[in-house]
């Protein structure tokens, strides 16, 4: 605003000039540095999305005596487009939620939604793997490999429609008045989701849906939502920092008791598929121990990282500080949801 004040001097040409060279000056410099970061950002997350799917079986599977299913790069890959598609769509809904909590929070103010192009991407990953389950698991070389009228009859066929619907629906949802109803289909998707991995075969499946659902619920809510939140508060600093920095640490509160959720909904779920006796030797001789170890790794880097946020979020300087190990906090949890892709993929550990 205070660029504006010279314009009522009548004085000289000078300071004509300074007023047409003031609001370039002012918008240019600030812009260079955060796209810069921003475009590096978002090739970290590109590499760490190409390179999971296609190093990350073979990597894991190498040595273990295990054979690499079918198409489990591609797979991998869809489901990791799934999985962001969720925390994409669903954090923004999060988020927005949130920021209503914030007094002051200039709502009508909000960044550019990226929910179609979520949800885009969402029903795209599921037709995939919709196809796979509709080849019986396989990779479908022609459309005639694929019996669609059979996905009704199989019980991950449903499971499969349902998801592909569901981002159907998230879509429209999206392009609506009301975009915060899409999180009523994308639950139903993390329903699907948590119903699939746990086959009515095995021991207490109802027990592994429920942990599955809340471990999912909670990562992609923690990752979608720090995702959106960083987003406003960039949007944010240059009028309303106050508000950036009550949203961040509104959001911190939520997320300290998200990620206890998931840390106790991911040993539970360990323990129930790696006898306390066998965690040792699975999760360094079996492929989905290894990859199961890799994502604990990076979660505990993606919790040094929040604990630095929001330690720097108490300095005089605000959200400035803690906008940067945020940032690199999203990169880490980009990489999480690309691990946990790859271990839906992997074959199931041996209860030895």
């Amino acid at each position: 605003m205070s660029s504006i004040q010279p314009s009522a001097d009548p004085g000289g040409e000078a300071s004509a000039e300074a007023v047409a060279a003031a609001p370039s000056a002012s918008h240019r410099a600030p812009r260079r540095r955060p796209s810069t970061a921003r475009a590096v950002a978002v090739l970290i997350l590109v590499t760490v999305a190409a390179l999971v799917p296609l190093l990350g079986p073979s990597a894991a599977l190498s040595g273990t005596g295990e054979a690499e299913a079918p198409g489990t790069a591609g797979i991998t890959f869809l489901r990791t487009a799934l999985f962001a598609a969720l925390c994409v769509q669903l954090g923004e809904v999060y988020a927005i939620r949130l920021a209503r909590r914030v007094p002051g929070a200039p709502l009508e103010r909000e960044p550019r939604s990226w929910s179609t192009y979520a949800a885009v991407a969402g029903v795209v990953a599921s037709l995939g793997l919709a196809s796979v389950v509709a080849t019986g698991n396989l990779v479908p070389r022609e459309l005639s490999d694929m019996d669609l009228g059979g996905l009704s009859a199989s019980r991950d066929g449903r499971l499969a429609l349902l998801e592909v619907n569901a981002f159907i629906v998230a879509l429209l949802c999206a392009r609506s008045r009301r975009p915060s109803t899409a999180a009523f289909p994308l639950a139903a998707v993390i329903v699907a989701e948590a119903l699939r991995a746990h086959a009515p075969v095995e021991d207490t499946p109802l027990i592994g849906t429920g942990l599955t659902l809340v471990h999912l619920t909670c990562g992609v809510l923690w990752a979608g939502g720090l995702l959106q939140v960083l987003r406003m508060l960039r949007l944010w600093r240059t009028f309303a920092p106050e508000a950036g920095a009550a949203l961040l640490g509104l959001y911190a509160r939520v997320a300290a008791v998200l990620l206890a959720a998931i840390t106790v909904t991911g040993v539970c779920s360990t323990l129930r598929r790696m006898p306390p006796g066998t965690v040792a030797a699975q999760l360094t001789e079996t492929a989905y121990g290894r990859t199961l170890l890799a994502k604990v790794l990076l979660v505990v880097a993606v919790a040094v990282l929040a604990l630095l946020a929001r330690l720097r979020l108490r300095r005089p300087a605000g959200p400035a500080s803690a906008y940067s190990p945020a940032r690199w906090e999203v990169i880490a949890l980009g990489a999480v949801v690309a691990v946990s892709a790859l271990l839906t993929a992997l074959p199931l550990p041996i209860r030895w």
